[in-house]
């Protein structure tokens, strides 16, 4: 049997995230389909809806914003039949154009809340992997062959340790990627191929790895956007103090999903110039188009 590594990005459009970060989640293929369903579930008993029919995603960045924990945190929690209730009438209104109530504020911020919990409960029921690479969001791309052409430092790091995931299983891993921007994709493709096919480490981890990305649209695949959720926790709830991963991060986020980080992200042994190390699924690099491992 195989894995799947869903993959998505955060803090990409430099707006308002701390860091830069590709990563997500590595589920079972026998384990997906109950997941899926489990996290349908989750989503009914937390919005009493689907999302998707009001043309919203479960979204790190939607689910997780500021303004939920705000709405949340008007009123007691809400008993679940209540809450589903006035989660209806935010989204009815959503749609209609009309000012939600302040109850169906505090509802739906709520229900945000709950849901996020649900999928990381998921998460951990089917023994999901977590891994993500995180640069500066200060990080300048040079204007160079290497960089247009060649994998970038993080992303290569992101697949070793997956490799590394995988080799100990001695079981294949899928790559299925958030379809953004097409001209990006085939260029992220490109170097895909590059390193698969022109470097000696990249060929050998082949062995394992399914060089053939996949994408698909996140709207439709609900394990992608459960990546999408795990990594805007990254971003905004991890941090490595002693491996300069110290920007401020929001005390809401780290205290409560902190800890499933911790317990979700990979953890093996490595090995390089016949040295075997600890690894662990999130990594910091500080100069993605330096040389050497920071």
């Amino acid at each position: 049997m195989s894995w799947l590594l869903f993959l998505d990005e955060s803090g990409h459009d430099h707006k308002t995230c701390p860091y830069e970060v590709r990563g997500g989640v590595a589920i079972h293929a026998g384990k997906l389909w109950p997941f899926v369903q489990q996290v349908q579930q989750a989503e009914l008993a937390a919005f009493g809806a689907r999302l998707h029919e009001y043309s919203k995603e479960l979204k790190g960045s939607k689910l997780l914003d500021r303004d939920r924990f705000k709405w949340a945190a008007q009123a007691d929690w809400m008993a679940d039949e209540a809450r589903r209730k006035h989660c209806r009438g935010f989204l009815t209104k959503g749609l209609e154009k009309q000012a939600p109530t302040r109850d169906e504020f505090t509802a739906y911020g709520q229900a945000c809340i709950e849901m996020a919990r649900a999928v990381f409960q998921a998460l951990r029921t089917f023994e999901a992997q977590l891994f993500a690479s995180i640069i500066p969001a200060t990080a300048v791309k040079p204007l160079t062959f290497e960089a247009e052409e060649y994998l970038r430092k993080d992303h290569v790091f992101l697949l070793e340790r997956f490799f590394y995931f995988l080799e100990a299983r001695k079981e294949h891993g899928l790559l299925v990627f958030d379809a953004v921007d097409k001209g990006a994709d085939r260029r992220f493709v490109r170097q895909l191929e590059r390193y698969f096919t022109k470097t000696q480490t990249g060929r050998y981890r082949a062995s394992w790895i399914v060089p053939v990305p996949m994408f698909v649209a996140s709207d439709l695949s609900m394990p992608v956007q459960a990546a999408d959720l795990a990594i805007y926790c990254v971003n905004w709830g991890f941090r490595l103090p002693g491996m300069g991963l110290d920007l401020p991060a929001r005390e809401e986020i780290s205290h409560e999903f902190g800890p499933w980080l911790n317990q979700l992200q990979y953890r093996g042994q490595g090995y390089r110039d016949g040295r075997v190390f600890d690894s662990y699924g999130i990594t910091f690099v500080s100069n993605p188009y330096g040389d050497g491992r920071a």
